[in-house]
């Protein structure tokens, strides 16, 4: 932990929005993949946040990633009998992703992070003029 609390609570926040990214990253790579089960479609993933206080201060709560959960929808049933994945009825099975909603989501958390490295340069630039202030 640093002597200024705010860094510690944007390097939270950064750190929570970089997960947030991965699980979208992987969500969308694995969008259009297919599997010849629904038990062994991919599931979409989501990380689930919660407050946490910044060391001795309770007024300040930084975030931290308590899990990443799997998605519980249904994966999405396609009749294509010519696809080597295929099960015995000729189905293939997709995961329920929808890549526009991803598209917000990552718009999201990308800019969630770059607030944070604002307010990170921000507390470091006031700072640094705090200690060169006695020059």
């Amino acid at each position: 932990m640093s002597n200024l609390p705010i860094f510690d609570v944007a390097g939270s926040a950064m750190n929570a929005q970089s997960v947030r990214l991965s699980t979208i990253a992987s969500n969308m790579a694995n969008a259009d993949s297919v599997s010849g089960t629904a038990e062994g479609t991919f599931r979409a993933l989501q990380p689930v946040f919660s407050a946490e206080a910044v060391g001795a201060r309770p007024e300040l709560a930084g975030v931290r990633v308590t899990e990443v959960t799997q998605s519980e929808a249904a994966p999405i049933k396609r009749y294509e009998p010519g696809h080597p994945l295929a099960d015995g009825e000729g189905y293939v099975y997709a995961p329920d992703i929808d890549p526009v909603a991803q598209m917000v989501d990552m718009i999201s958390a990308s800019r969630s992070y770059q607030a944070n490295v604002e307010v990170f340069n921000t507390a470091k630039d006031l700072a640094m003029a705090t200690l060169n202030m006695g020059r």
